[in-house]
C-alpha cells in the first residue's frame, strides 16, 4: 500500500477510522488490534513506524512512543471490503503494555506453542547447568549443540525409513527442540528462520 491508495479505503463505516490487525511479519503471530485514520496511516507510511489514532486520547499515537517498543512497518494490505487493514510489522520489544509479546498472549493459547518453547529455552540460559539440560547445552560448545541436532536428524530419518510413525513423531519433536537450542546458542530464533523462508517465497501481490 502507498499514499495514493489511501483514497480507495472506506473510512465511512467506522466514522473515519479503520481497524488495523497487526501481525508479526516473520512468525505470523497476531500482536495487537488498533485503529487508524487517514493522518495516522499517512504517518505510518511516511515514517515506516506504525502509528494509530488513539480513541481514548483522541490524538495521533505512535506505538512505543513511551516504551520505545515501536513496530517497524513491513507491509500493509486491505481486506476485500477495503475497510480493514492487515499490518505486518517487526516489533522492537513486547507489543502489549503488560510486557507480553502479543496482546493476545493472556491465559489462552492464541500464540503458537513454539513461541512459548523458545521463551522457556531462553529462560533456562542462566540456570544451573548441573540441574538444567538446556543450560548445559547452552553453556557448552557449538559443536556439542550441532552434534545433538545431527544425532536427532539421523533418528528422524531412521524412523521415517522404517515407517514407525510414533517414533517419527517423537524424534521429530526432539529434533525441533534441539534445533531451537542450537539457534538460541548462535543468537538466532525460529522467527529468523521463518523470515528467511518468507524472503525466498514472497507473497503474490
Amino acid at each position: 500500500m502507498n499514499i495514493e491508495s489511501i483514497d480507495t479505503l472506506d473510512f465511512r463505516k467506522g466514522e473515519g477510522l479503520l481497524p488495523v490487525i497487526v501481525q508479526h511479519a516473520h512468525d505470523g503471530r497476531v500482536l495487537m488490534l488498533g485503529f487508524t485514520n487517514r493522518a495516522a496511516l499517512e504517518t505510518t507510511l511516511r515514517t515506516g513506524e506504525v502509528h494509530f489514532w488513539s480513541r481514548t486520547k483522541q490524538r495521533l499515537w505512535k506505538k512505543g512512543e513511551t516504551s520505545g517498543h515501536v513496530l517497524k512497518l513491513v507491509s500493509l494490505a486491505t481486506d476485500c471490503d477495503r475497510d480493514t487493514l492487515l499490518c505486518q510489522a517487526l516489533p522492537t520489544g513486547p507489543t502489549c503494555h503488560e510486557g507480553s509479546p502479543s496482546c493476545f498472549d493472556g491465559d489462552g493459547e492464541a500464540h503458537p506453542w513454539l513461541n512459548e518453547l523458545e521463551s522457556l529455552i531462553a529462560s533456562r540460559a542462566n540456570a544451573d547447568p548441573e540441574s538444567s539440560y538446556v543450560a548445559r547445552l547452552l553453556t557448552g560448545s557449538t559443536a556439542r549443540r550441532a552434534q545433538k541436532v545431527g544425532e536427532e536428524g539421523v533418528e528422524v530419518a531412521l524412523a521415517a525409513a522404517t515407517k514407525d510413525v510414533a517414533a517419527l513423531r517423537g524424534e521429530a519433536a526432539d529434533l525441533l527442540f534441539h534445533l531451537l537450542v542450537l539457534l538460541r546458542g548462535e543468537g538466532l530464533s525460529l522467527a529468523d528462520v521463518i523470515g528467511e523462508l518468507a524472503s525466498r517465497h514472497p507473497r503474490k501481490k
